[in-house]
């Protein structure tokens, strides 16, 4: 089921009323998620029902075992199972093929054709997200920082939670799992902020994401028919399209949630106003981002061992973190480079800091943190190519093209699937973002923080104008993407 759906437009009226009904009773109140979560997740396909559920008993198993035991080695066999069964079914439905196409691939090298052909797989919505959700649980209670639970009605719900089921934030169970012991009295100005910040997604994937989407595709999925300003165009609007489309739907996760009384972490923080790559990815997903640093950096060494072990260590990640996002050599690409990036910046800011130790340099000003927000785009622009291409040769194609510049294909600007008149509304409704965001960025004050002080008239003349731009500027009917991006991962 789709956050811009019709169904969910019924749906969530539904469960809304029931859940306050019945909210006083704990156990009637998680009965109710996880029956409207799996009535949620089975609207797409009720066959995969399973795998939620038998992750779900696998973790409450192994979690209740390993509170437990106190031997080692028994610690570490119950935890290989728990990362065997849900890695497994990741591998399995995720990568299988890539894999074996990369097997016949590699042997093309040496001249030998095999006749091996991939599987009729099909890939589970948010199988990565909801993995490393319950992941995280019997994790943190192997490493004795988190008591198992003994009620199963949390914990299920804990598991499948709807509003962030298929494409999170991925929420630690330390956070989120205990707000499910908790009983929630209705809050009108907490049921309002979470409408809000949902109509504000809805917004953002509607108005903004689905519109520009219409160019991106055009120009993307025809790599050889495109030069010049009409990719870099594509790959600017694609990269608006991807922040409005996820954070999008992390507002409406997160708005549903706070509607029913529950805090979900906040996923992006203006990530497009980052100074380096480094600040670019504490901004931007970051409850992947957080994951990988505690369940995989961390584990690895961190940067305790030294600057090139350091280096390695962060290779490693993004190397991972590309393959986490797709079964693609596109996002292979795309983690590396960030990687790459990223270590360049650590060392050049040891070197920096030695520097400016020395001499006692000191330089901030608007000029400079522009230059660095510029540049920090510019690249994070030039890796999205690779994340959107639907190949590798289509990534080289659109990158040979993109230096073939030609006044008339600023004219042409307009041919590629929007008019002139959409083009500016798409553009317009990104400048209104950036304005929100750059104030967000200095302030660091949410949506919800900043409305409650400001005179009623303002207040509901902002209410009207989104809910108005949402019906008349959102895109609706057989032009509208069926699905929100992060949910092929």
């Amino acid at each position: 089921m789709l956050f811009n759906s019709l169904d969910f437009a019924i749906f969530f009226p539904i469960v809304f009323i029931l859940y306050w009904i019945v909210s006083r009773n704990r156990n009637a109140r998680n009965f109710l998620i996880i029956l409207a979560s799996y009535v949620f997740y089975g609207w797409w396909d009720w066959r995969f029902l399973f795998l939620i559920a038998i992750s779900s008993f696998v973790d409450f198993y192994v979690g209740k075992k390993l509170g437990k035991a106190e031997d080692i080695k028994r610690r570490k066999l119950l935890l290989s199972l728990s990362l065997f069964i849900n890695l497994g079914f990741l591998v399995y439905y995720k990568y299988t093929n890539f894999f074996i196409e990369t097997f016949v691939d590699s042997f093309k090298l040496f001249g030998k054709t095999l006749e091996v052909s991939t599987l009729n797989i099909i890939l589970p919505v948010g199988i990565s997200f909801y993995t490393f959700q319950t992941l995280s649980y019997t994790i943190d209670i192997y490493r004795k920082q988190l008591k198992p639970t003994n009620d199963p009605l949390a914990f299920f719900a804990f598991v499948s939670f709807f509003p962030q089921l298929v494409a999170g934030p991925i929420e630690r169970a330390s956070h989120l799992l205990p707000q499910f012991y908790k009983t929630y009295r209705f809050n009108y100005n907490q049921v309002k902020s979470g409408i809000l910040l949902m109509v504000f997604g809805l917004f953002k994937k509607m108005v903004i994401a689905d519109r520009v989407a219409i160019l991106v595709n055009q120009v993307y999925n025809n790599p050889e028919a495109y030069h010049g300003f009409e990719v870099v165009i594509a790959t600017i609007l694609f990269a608006f399209q991807i922040y409005c489309d996820f954070s999008g739907y992390s507002d409406i996760a997160i708005g549903a949630g706070r509607t029913m009384g529950f805090d979900l972490m906040k996923n992006f923080r203006s990530p497009y106003l980052s100074k380096s790559i480094t600040e670019f990815w504490r901004r931007w997903h970051i409850s992947l981002s957080t994951w990988f640093r505690d369940y995989v950096y961390i584990p690895l060494g961190g940067s305790r061992n030294g600057n090139i072990k350091t280096y390695f260590n962060l290779l490693i990640v993004f190397l991972v973190s590309g393959f986490w996002h797709g079964a693609s050599m596109t996002f292979v690409i795309w983690g590396v480079i960030h990687g790459i990036i990223i270590v360049a910046e650590k060392a050049l800011t040891v070197q920096r800091l030695k520097f400016s130790i020395i001499f006692k340099i000191r330089r901030r000003s608007l000029t400079r943190k522009l230059f660095y927000i510029s540049i920090t785009y510019t690249v994070v622009c030039f890796a999205w190519i690779f994340f959107r291409s639907n190949s590798l040769k289509d990534s080289i194609v659109l990158i040979e093209n993109m230096s073939n510049f030609k006044s008339s294909q600023i004219l042409n600007l307009y041919n590629l699937g929007l008019g002139a008149q959409e083009l500016w509304t798409a553009i317009i409704a990104i400048i209104l973002l950036m304005v929100f965001e750059w104030f967000h960025y200095n302030s660091d004050k949410s949506l919800s923080k900043i409305l409650p002080d400001q005179p009623l008239f303002f207040r509901w003349s902002f209410y009207m104008i989104i809910v108005f731009a949402l019906m008349i500027f959102g895109v609706y009917g057989d032009m509208a993407p069926k699905e929100f991006i992060y949910f092929q991962f």
